[in-house]
């Protein structure tokens, strides 16, 4: 019988495991966060006021079996097209911080929040948590909720030769500091986490020049506004990557492409479960940035500002791939290879960002508390080395090959998994389903009888 979870992580995940614990009337949950605002975690607490979110209003929901829970919060604020707006990022935050606040406030007895830094996790008959300051704290079980982990240094690239000129974490603070309009700042990356940066810059009123590499040079798409009714596929399709590329293309002409992508959602962790490691390893290397840029799309007021940046000059994308970086008097210089060239080419830049993307490959972590638990044979890298392998129950697996009876890991980290596991929809009914094994609520309603 579980009485006590202690939850490492108060983001989204791990904010929404506490707030569904309680909601399910399941065990008491102590939930442990080290930084920053509990219930917002990095990606709506360090969120700059001019970044949105890449989902309409009426998706957002936290609660699975409270579809327009968000919509009506936003309307409550006097938010009007509530449903297909694009909400900034820092106001999800206090939406998510509000029901983390109002769940403790309706239950203190069963729901703690405790300020520290976990750096050990133990079994020893009960889970054992020791956090940095030398405090220990005890559960029935543990759930590692850690979110996304900083992006790996790009090969080729040493931190400490490139010193202040270099900033490995896109969110640390002054990363839009210091620069004049003369200067131009790289960004290696061209995903999301790039636009981030590149809106940021322009809003704190850098005028000079933003350069944007990635080995392909691919940009996500827009969104647009929702189009007409069809009819949508009603079963997993049961094919192979190269053959389901082909299907969407095909699909894409009749429908749009982005109907055709969306009409994938309900089947894309089973496609996933159902793929052999040879085919998810063949996504991974070729398709993958091209699912990426179709699939994580941005808000139509991003993309225009985004478009714009780019027709005035300021933003240049270029796919290429870095070979050296050295340091300068007046910043760094990088060779590269521009995609298709067989001719080596340099680039001086005054400030390197690092927006290449979450990684979670367990063996080249610095997180202290997955290296310990990785070491010790506690927790594994699934086969893809996206992150923590874990059952379809979110259990963690062993260096052992066996489950953790005690060990559970949610978002981002189980993308191994469950692949789809990065946005809002997909992880609250994660967490929705995980507190529900927690409480033995999933013997309700026929789902274990």
């Amino acid at each position: 019988m579980i009485d006590h979870v202690l939850i490492v992580g108060a983001g989204f995940s791990g904010s929404l495991q506490a707030i569904n614990l309680l909601r399910h009337d399941g065990p008491r949950a102590t939930l442990i966060e080290r930084s920053g605002t509990p219930g917002k975690g990095l990606a709506y607490g360090a969120a700059h006021a001019s970044h949105v979110l890449n989902v309409r209003a009426g998706n957002m929901s936290a609660l699975p079996d409270d579809p327009g829970h968000f919509v009506r919060w936003l309307e409550a604020r006097g938010v009007a097209d509530a449903p297909t707006a694009f909400i900034p990022r820092l106001t999800y935050g206090e939406y998510l911080r509000e029901q983390l606040a109002a769940a403790q406030a309706a239950a203190p007895e069963r729901l703690t929040i405790v300020r520290g830094d976990v750096t050990g996790l133990h079994h020893d008959g009960r889970a054992v948590a020791t956090l940095a300051d030398g405090q220990t704290l005890t559960a029935d079980a543990a759930v590692l909720a850690v979110g996304n982990l900083p992006p790996h240094t790009p090969p080729a690239l040493d931190p400490k030769k490139l010193g202040a000129r270099y900033f490995g974490d896109p969110w640390a603070p002054g990363v839009a500091d210091g620069l004049s309009d003369d200067d131009t700042v790289l960004i290696i990356g061209t995903g999301l986490t790039m636009i981030d940066v590149a809106l940021l810059l322009e809003a704190k009123g850098f005028r000079g020049r933003i350069v944007a590499l990635s080995r392909r040079g691919l940009l996500p798409r827009p969104h647009v506004a929702p189009g007409g009714a069809w009819k949508r596929i009603d079963e997993r399709p049961k094919l192979a990557a190269s053959r389901l590329l082909n299907c969407v293309r095909a699909r894409g002409h009749a429908i749009d492409w982005r109907n055709a992508v969306d009409e994938l959602r309900p089947f894309t962790q089973d496609m996933w479960a159902n793929a052999s490691e040879d085919e998810r390893a063949r996504f991974l290397r070729h398709l993958r940035p091209w699912w990426d840029v179709h699939r994580h799309r941005l808000a139509p007021e991003v993309y225009a500002r985004l478009t714009a940046m780019i027709e005035r000059g300021q933003l240049v994308v270029r796919g290429g791939k870095p070979s050296a970086f050295e340091p300068t008097d007046a910043g760094v210089r990088m060779h590269w290879r521009p995609r298709g060239a067989d001719v080596t080419e340099t680039l001086d830049v005054t400030r390197i960002v690092n927006a290449i993307g979450p990684q979670g490959d367990l063996t080249r972590t610095q997180d202290p508390l997955l290296a310990s638990l990785h070491a010790r044979g506690l927790i594994r890298p699934d086969a893809a080395h996206l992150g923590i392998d874990v059952d379809p129950d979110a259990a963690t697996i062993g260096a052992d090959g066996r489950t953790s009876d005690w060990l559970y890991a949610l978002g981002p980290m189980t993308r191994g998994a469950f692949w789809e596991i990065v946005a809002v929809p997909d992880i609250r009914t994660q967490t929705w389903s995980l507190a529900r094994k927690l409480s033995n609520a999933h013997w309700v309603g026929g789902e274990g009888l």
